[in-house]
């Protein structure tokens, strides 16, 4: 009876051990300065009272550049030149309701990791202010020149990842970089920030929600 015993509450040990957590979307891994998200690992940067992903999004199927997404469950990307290496180097591409998951509410995790969100206007607005108008800081080594060579003294590490245009087309990859924010404009534009290769300077502007920009996330 008591081997019996010993056999049921070793195997309810076993079972116990062997359950996975459901839902762990992302794992966070044990030293926190990464989490894994889509089989993809990301790493965490502190900047201010803020916590960033340093790199951009990359989750999702790709779609070429002369389609557009649509609401049906899955995410789906733009690769520059629709060529799926540079996605891997500089991240997905996504028009804004794709990034936002079809919502228009500011802050909202659109594809973002569990616990994540898309920034809001006021939200880069405070990294501008926190990195002190610098955008040089914003980008990684490497990128940019002359006024515009990135220090990444933030360690945000921006990538002058292009972008894809309106209808079709990619564009200025290794020049400009564009971010989505989550805060609406009108009905058909989007707020964002955006970086240049040639100065310093942290731009914001208004754009068709069609455009094809890049994502990163900032942590709830």
């Amino acid at each position: 009876m008591k081997k019996l015993a010993f056999v049921l509450l070793f195997g309810l040990f076993l079972i116990n051990n062997s359950c996975t957590k459901e839902g762990s979307n992302p794992s966070e891994n044990n030293d926190t300065s990464t989490i894994t998200y889509e089989s993809k690992t990301y790493h965490i940067v502190q900047i201010g009272n803020q916590s960033w992903l340093k790199e951009n999004l990359d989750v999702g199927t790709i779609i070429q550049g002369n389609e557009n997404p649509s609401n049906n469950g899955t995410i789906e990307k733009y690769c520059y030149n629709n060529d799926p290496n540079n996605c891997t180097t500089y991240g997905g591409l996504y028009q804004w309701d794709e990034a936002m998951a079809y919502s228009t509410t500011p802050g909202a995790q659109g594809i973002c990791p569990r616990g994540w969100h898309v920034p809001t206007l006021s939200e880069f607005e405070t990294l501008q202010a926190t990195i002190n108008n610098d955008g040089n800081a914003l980008k990684a080594v490497g990128q940019g020149s002359g006024n515009g060579t990135g220090s990444n003294i933030s360690e945000f590490s921006a990538l002058l990842a292009g972008y894809r245009g309106s209808s079709d087309g990619f564009y200025y990859l290794g020049d400009l970089t564009y971010f989505w924010s989550s805060t609406e404009n009108i009905n058909y534009n989007a707020d964002n920030l955006y970086l240049d290769s040639w100065d310093d300077y942290i731009g914001f502007d208004t754009y068709y929600k069609d455009r094809g920009f890049s994502v990163r996330c900032v942590k709830d």
